[in-house]
């Protein structure tokens, strides 16, 4: 592996208000984006794009969406103005339909927070260039993880792949006012079990998800834990880069496949 090489990275993009209020993920992205070779650009499957059909954005100047409510004005304030790459963007859709994947390009898609809140703490500058990809609800874990499987040749020409979800997704059973709170232990349990079936590279038990410890109560629909399987397919040298939680059972990890 060249040192132009990136890896495939899952993370936990948390509440919207990390970008205001970085906590211990924001210094762990940040570290991250420095360790890492400057990327070419960026591609990011995001828990926040869900779609009927695989699609690709295409534009060359996406907006920044603020898709969520009820949070402070300065957040709606916040921009994230990296430009896009559509010649990367058909290089994609190329690589996918050679893999059977039926896909189109989408010029209209803003950027949602899944995308951008990471971005902000790794790449402040905004300059380097970032596409999306959609998360198809019809798709398998197998085959979301085929999907980062194609895409991850791409990491040799210094592309950075991130699937943003998060570990562990259950918003009703968050302590939204106490950062600090305790972690139960069907959150706990979850994680440690998805991050030693990896640490095994036992791709398979994390794919065949049903069985996992407390998945519903972890993840009541599952767009926030199946960009994990994205970012599974771009390498099989699994390494934890950052480990927390907030609001008790709100899991923040970052990981690494090389």
């Amino acid at each position: 592996m060249n040192l132009q090489t990136l890896p495939g990275l899952f993370i936990s993009h948390g509440s919207p208000m990390l970008a205001l209020n970085p906590e211990q993920v924001g210094p762990a992205l940040e570290r991250l984006s420095l360790n890492l070779p400057r990327p070419a650009a960026i591609i990011v499957m995001s828990a926040h794009w869900e779609s009927h059909a695989l699609e690709v954005s295409s534009s060359a100047r996406p907006e920044t969406w603020h898709d969520f409510r009820g949070f402070p004005p300065e957040l709606y304030e916040i921009r994230y103005p990296a430009p896009g790459q559509p010649e990367l963007a058909e290089q994609i859709l190329h690589l996918l339909a050679s893999a059977g994947f039926a896909a189109h390009a989408n010029s209209t898609r803003p950027r949602d927070h899944g995308v951008w809140m990471p971005l902000l703490h790794m790449y402040p500058a905004a300059d380097i260039p970032v596409l999306e990809i959609s998360l198809p609800m019809n798709m398998s874990a197998e085959e979301i993880y085929k999907i980062g499987q194609t895409l991850a040749l791409l990491r040799e020409k210094q592309v950075l792949i991130i699937g943003s979800g998060s570990i562990t997704h259950n918003l009703r059973e968050l302590a939204w006012h106490a950062e600090s709170a305790t972690v139960p232990e069907w959150a706990s349990t979850f994680r440690n079990h998805v991050v030693n079936k990896l640490n095994h590279r036992d791709y398979e038990a994390v794919l065949d998800w049903q069985t996992l410890p407390y998945i519903e109560r972890n993840h009541p629909s599952l767009e926030h834990f199946s960009p994990l399987f994205f970012a599974m397919g771009t390498g099989h040298r699994f390494s934890i880069v950052h480990s927390s939680f907030s609001m008790g059972s709100l899991g923040m990890d970052i990981y690494r496949f090389d």
